[in-house]
């Protein structure tokens, strides 16, 4: 029999040894070889969405925590999105993570887990879209009272959009522009967005006329059948739509968050339609009852008028009487106006006469040659301011010509001369022009006193009668005076104290005076 020695060997053991990476790899499919694919039930913890796209959150209970991911590519078709403190029902499957030594589910459909809860997430949704200001009152707009173009967003399947189409025929038919969507289940949230979205971006007046009116409609259902109106997507386009917006989901007694941001809400789709548009016999029976009360007013002012002119025409005068003192200011005036009228002519006769007395007497002759005698006087004065400054310039040029040797003083000498020759020439011609202005107006005096001079009215036929010198201008002048010389345009004739007989003169012809009334010319001297 041999002995042992316990010291110097190792006792073995019967347990396997396993690597890490092996005993994570058994529980992974212990994991999800023993529990496959289950539904879990609890309350969502915290939810994490990372910068990948994926969400991870926690499921718990109040005995435990089950924490949950969902990939990237899985999150659309969850159906309703983890909030905290919402009580779901999530379907996956149990799986581990190694490198943390921990086990998670992995989920790819969410449901809320009964009414209760759905209740309570609506409620949360609702308050913080409100804190936000979308429902609030002040950013809802009328409806207008008669839309052209009507749209409508829902199903073409089912029973709603004949009712609206029915009632709107039936009420004031208009055009419709009709948007089919998904009304319920995972579609209707994005397609609904959509559709509010692509009404409000449809350009005025284009090939495609954009509405005037919005109607959002789905027949009844349960909560769960309306989610897709609940959704935060749904509310923020009807809230930002651009085109008022008439919300008509479910009956009466089912509400959704559409129904707080659009501008009216209907309880039921037919009751949209007759929201969107009057009663068009309504509206001509009150147009004729308007027509009617119209016409009755008019006729009624008409009346009071035509009442109220007849009493006031009774307190106006008759129009002869108006008219009498007129008449009578008229009569009066042509009365009077012959007798101005010979006033007048005598007035202008006598200051004609002044006026020729005057040009008789010599005056405009003696004024004449004053003119003459002062532009005469203005000339030689002139002439000899020239003829001094000539002078002067030519000293002042033959003594600049002694001095100026050099060529370029020659130059300046000559532009000098040339500037003075200039100067003179301009003078010169100034002078002729002020000259031939005098003359010229002396000429047109000239006329006037040839024109005006009483030589002019003898030549028409006239006489003057003259005694001793003095001019006879009466018959009683004429009677006492002695001998008479009458003066014709050509001259004189002595009547000698008789009348001359037919054909001929009893005196003798004289020849034309030279006395105070011939005339000279102005420019002799």
């Amino acid at each position: 029999m041999d002995l042992i020695d316990t010291e110097d060997e190792t006792p073995r053991r019967n347990e396997p040894e396993y690597t890490v990476a092996e005993i994570s790899g058994a529980i992974k499919k212990t994991l999800e070889g023993t529990f496959g694919r289950i539904r879990v039930r609890g309350e969502v913890g915290r939810v994490v969405r990372a910068s990948s796209g994926h969400l991870y959150y926690d499921l718990k209970d109040d005995r435990g925590v089950l924490s949950c991911n969902t990939w990237k590519g899985q999150v659309p078709g969850l159906g309703v999105q983890p909030e905290e403190g919402l009580e779901v029902i999530v379907t996956g499957k149990v799986s581990s993570y190694g490198p943390q030594s921990r086990y998670n589910m992995i989920v790819d459909s969410i449901e809320v887990a009964g009414e209760g809860a759905l209740m309570a997430m609506l409620e949360k949704r609702r308050k913080a879209l409100a804190a936000e200001g979308l429902f609030d009152q002040q950013r809802k707009q009328a409806l207008p009272f008669l839309p052209e173009v009507i749209g409508v967003v829902t199903s073409l399947q089912g029973a709603v959009i004949r009712d609206i189409l029915h009632r709107l025929r039936d009420r004031f038919p208009r055009k419709v522009l009709i948007w089919p969507v998904a009304v319920q289940g995972e579609n209707c949230a994005p397609q609904v967005s959509a559709a509010i979205k692509g009404f409000n971006a449809l350009t005025p007046g284009g090939a495609l006329p954009r509405p005037d009116l919005l109607i959002v409609a789905r027949g009844g259902g349960s909560l769960e059948d309306l989610w897709g109106f609940n959704e935060e997507v749904v509310v923020r386009a009807a809230a930002a739509s651009d085109i008022p917006l008439i919300s008509a989901v479910g009956h009466e007694t089912d509400t959704t968050l559409i129904d707080f941001a659009a501008d009216q809400r209907a309880p039921t789709p037919t009751a949209a339609a007759e929201l969107a548009v009057p009663v068009r016999l309504e509206l001509m029976a009150s147009l004729d009852s308007l027509d009617s009360r119209l016409s009755r007013s008019r006729a009624a002012m008409i009346e009071s008028r035509r009442q109220r002119l007849a009493d006031l025409s009774r307190a106006l005068p008759r129009p002869d009487e108006l008219l009498r003192p007129c008449e009578q200011r008229l009569d009066a005036a042509l009365a009077r106006l012959p007798s101005a009228w010979r006033a007048v002519i005598q007035t202008k006769s006598r200051a004609f006469e002044r006026t020729g007395a005057q040009l008789r007497s010599g005056l405009l002759v003696q004024h004449t040659k004053q003119l003459k005698a002062r532009v005469d006087k203005s000339s030689d004065a002139l002439m000899r301011v020239l003829n001094a400054a000539l002078a002067r310039q030519s000293a002042q040029l033959d003594a600049a010509a002694a001095l100026l040797t050099a060529r370029p003083l020659q130059r300046a000498q000559r532009d000098m001369s040339d500037r003075l020759t200039r100067l003179l020439r301009d003078l010169r011609v100034s002078i002729e022009r002020q000259i031939e202005r005098d003359r010229t107006q002396l000429a047109s005096l000239d006329r006037l006193h040839s024109t005006l001079s009483y030589t002019a009215t003898l030549a028409r036929g006239y006489a003057l009668v003259w005694d001793a010198g003095t001019l006879v201008s009466s018959a009683e002048q004429a009677a006492q005076a002695g001998a008479l010389e009458l003066e014709f345009k050509d001259g004189r004739f002595a009547t000698g104290g008789t009348q001359p007989g037919p054909g001929r003169g009893t005196g003798r012809r004289k020849p034309a005076s030279k006395g105070p009334t011939e005339q000279k010319s102005l420019f002799d001297d």
